[in-house]
């Protein structure tokens, strides 16, 4: 009886092709199967890495409860199947996930070659928190409950980010405005590629700034305050970093107040009365 194949999950860049990593590359190359959203757009990939592959499956939303069997199928015959989505890591807001989990009810090995994520890529690139972070994915098309989803996260303290088409991001942008405040926001379109953008600002000002953007987009909008209250050192120390990038001290007082809502006299001694310790 032959062994066991393993599953990979193999991260696909998110646009630039330069970013597949070596050891992707090596999986993909040494795979009996690629399990793939698209067999176009992979056949592109596999291309530009001088791959010809084994056999290409199609496994996307559509088919994939059927195509999990299949897959099984394959394993249990002690072929190593390696998995990727149109971009980024499958099983993230993409397909994957039951098949993953059918795997490990059964035992069979899951691996990973990881490589970029357009929620991390999206963060990062920001400027907001990235300590604690909340993916939410794709929201509800209908309005209705895309808005009941928003308000639902009013209080989520940790950074919220959300996946969204270019048909609906002005919609989201108006929802989201109304449902958590005018908040701080970042919106990431063509990530890693030629004419990547990122606006920065409040939820208002990106959705004044944004003409129609191409493909898929990210959008990343800041935690709730504290139920508490902002934590007063926390905040001297948000307008220290300000200071030492170059602002006045003034000038960071008067932007960290502004994003937080802390009073901004009171903000200003604190920062004036840690300097003078």
């Amino acid at each position: 009886m032959p062994r066991p194949g393993t599953l990979w999950l193999v991260g696909t860049p998110i646009g630039n092709l330069k970013d597949i990593t070596d050891r992707a590359r090596e999986v993909l190359a040494a795979a009996d199967v690629i399990a793939c959203e698209d067999t176009r757009r992979v056949r592109t990939l596999l291309t530009h890495l001088g791959i010809r592959p084994t056999r290409l499956l199609s496994f996307y939303e559509g088919n994939e409860r059927k195509r999990v069997s299949e897959v099984l199928g394959h394993l249990r015959d002690g072929w190593d199947v390696a998995l990727v989505s149109d971009a980024g890591m499958p099983a993230l807001s993409d397909p994957g996930y039951r098949l993953v989990a059918a795997c490990v009810a059964e035992g069979f090995e899951v691996d990973a070659a990881p490589g970029p994520t357009a929620v991390v890529t999206a963060l990062v690139l920001s400027g907001l928190p990235t300590d604690r972070f909340a993916f939410e994915g794709f929201l509800p098309r209908k309005p209705g409950p895309r808005r009941e989803r928003l308000a639902s996260l009013a209080a989520e303290e940790r950074t919220l980010v959300f996946y969204e088409s270019p048909r609906r991001i002005h919609e989201l942008l108006t929802d989201a405005a109304a449902a958590l405040g005018d908040r701080r926001a970042a919106l990431a379109r063509e990530m890693t590629k030629m004419h990547q953008e990122v606006l920065r600002g409040r939820l208002s000002e990106v959705a004044a700034s944004l003409s129609t953007p191409r493909g898929e987009v990210v959008l990343v909008i800041e935690g709730a305050a504290p139920s508490g209250g902002p934590d007063l050192d926390e905040l001297v120390g948000r307008v220290e970093d300000l200071v030492a990038a170059g602002m006045t001290r003034r000038d960071a007082v008067g932007a960290v107040a502004e994003s937080t809502g802390a009073p901004k006299n009171a903000l200003y001694r604190a920062a004036l009365g840690r300097e003078t310790r």
